[in-house]
């Protein structure tokens, strides 16, 4: 039985991954590199640091990594933030979660600021304990930094914990530390990749997890 469970926020919580993927686009088409929007979404969950090294040979991540990472934040906020919209049910499956008693905790790849503005969409400020950003892990998905930093805030093991993520990265750094993960298909990544990745269950959206609550790995007795 979960004690807690771990929410991944872009194409979890957040319907975001084109507007991210469409930002990576135009930041790297701003240093002359001419990606595919498909090749780029693919990539969506990881942090800069995970995602830059797909596409930019060494010398070229040296040289102009850290001005496309500031870029895409940069595009990302101002173009595209304010334009997302939350999936459907997130707040009322964080209420039906926090009434039988389990702990909520946020954990993104997402910069400090972006996250408090996921919190502020998606409705849930003051129903989670802690939430952890890109500030809080050395490395991004699929390395398990920032889930083990909110696993540490909830101070639970991890056979207490769920992780839920709509990515197979999500899984895969979820399973590095132990963790379980439910996936959610409403970020668009094929239901096999994610199976392959370790979820244990599978949902539509978030609103298909709170109709079918009571029969997943999240039922509290």
């Amino acid at each position: 039985m979960p004690r807690g469970v771990i929410f991944d926020i872009d194409g979890t919580l957040i319907d975001s991954v084109d507007a991210h993927a469409e930002a990576w686009q135009q930041a790297f088409a701003r240093y002359g590199y001419d990606i595919g929007f498909t090749d780029l979404r693919r990539q969506i969950g990881k942090g800069g640091d995970q995602l830059l090294p797909i596409f930019l040979s060494p010398e070229a991540l040296k040289r102009d990594g850290h001005a496309i990472d500031q870029a895409h934040g940069e595009i990302f906020r101002q173009h595209m933030l304010p334009h997302l919209k939350p999936f459907p049910a997130v707040r009322p499956l964080f209420q039906h979660l926090r009434a039988r008693g389990l702990r909520l905790a946020l954990a993104s790849s997402a910069k400090a600021d972006e996250l408090e503005a996921y919190e502020r969409l998606a409705a849930v400020g003051d129903l989670i304990e802690t939430a952890t950003s890109s500030a809080d892990a050395e490395k991004s998905k699929p390395e398990p930094d920032i889930f083990a930093a909110a696993m540490a805030r909830l101070r639970l093991p991890a056979a207490d914990l769920i992780v839920v993520g709509d990515s197979p990265f999500d899984a895969e750094a979820a399973g590095k530390i132990g963790l379980r993960t439910i996936g959610l298909l409403c970020g668009g990544f094929p239901e096999a990749e994610l199976r392959a990745a370790g979820c244990i269950a599978l949902y539509a959206d978030p609103a298909d997890l709170l109709r079918r609550c009571d029969d997943s790995p999240l039922a509290v007795p």
